[in-house]
């Protein structure tokens, strides 16, 4: 009782800890997101969008609101993480927490849930602006919130993995900028997977943020590509992984121990 106690208090003071870091510095780390995915609206969903029309039998601009929420949710999560963990490694506080008793797993979601948090809030931050663009009629709240919330965690611990690999600063804007950024693109944000020709719907299913992009946009408008049991397996069993990986890491001392 009193070790579930000790672990208890050592996950609340990591996560608030992150949780002061990043309002602390909100205009860094909250202000940015909901700036750029405003420009977007304008840009893509007013500008452009009057343009195209409809996809799938949603306006343009009601069919990539979904999208960029989860575009959010996914570089906050990623961020946060990737951003606090190595900044613990190069300040070297963060052998200090490994001296201590607590166990890895909390290390680990103290550092996670603080990823997740901010990408959730960024993400209804995101939704209120687009109020101003467009009026959201949710189908699924609680689907929204379930994909919402296993998307900020997936990332969370892809970004504590390239934390943990990072050795200087600009490791840690490697991923996010040649393989993130790309594959979030290439997921569904601004366009429908089935207008594509066959081979590249099959080269778009290899991507996993296709399947967030999609389970979330029919929870927001009731439409969907794949099955939603489907996108759902795919993020659970991908969290399963990199949280196993993401144990073994901190277990094995990588990028910790010199």
């Amino acid at each position: 009782m009193m070790r579930y106690r000790e672990n208890t208090i050592a996950l609340v003071t990591i996560l608030r800890r992150e949780l002061v870091r990043f309002f602390r510095i909100w205009s860094q780390t909250l202000l940015p997101s909901v700036i750029s995915m405003a420009l977007y609206f304008v840009i893509f969903g007013q500008l452009i969008g009057n343009r195209i029309g409809t996809i799938d039998g949603f306006r343009y601009i009601d069919f990539i609101v979904p999208g960029l929420i989860m575009m959010s949710i996914i570089t906050n999560a990623y961020a946060n993480v990737v951003g606090s963990f190595f900044g613990n490694k190069f300040q070297r506080s963060i052998e200090e927490m490994f001296i201590s008793p607590m166990p890895n797993s909390i290390i680990l979601w103290g550092f996670v849930l603080g990823g997740v948090l901010r990408g959730v809030v960024v993400g209804v931050l995101v939704t209120l602006v687009s109020l101003f663009f467009t009026r959201l009629s949710v189908q699924h709240l609680g689907l929204v919130i379930l994909i919402g919330f296993l998307t900020a965690l997936l990332f969370s611990l892809a970004g504590l993995i390239n934390g943990i690999y990072a050795k200087k600063f600009d490791d840690i804007n490697i991923i996010p900028t040649f393989v993130l950024t790309p594959l979030t693109y290439l997921g569904g944000v601004f366009y429908s997977v089935s207008l594509l020709p066959d081979f590249w719907q099959v080269i778009s299913r290899l991507n996993p943020i296709f399947y967030m992009v999609d389970a979330f946009r029919y929870g927001i408008l009731g439409h969907s590509t794949v099955g939603i049991e489907t996108s759902i397996v795919v993020i659970i069993i991908l969290i399963g992984v990199l949280y196993s990986f993401c144990l073994w890491l901190l277990k094995a001392g990588i990028g910790i121990k010199t």
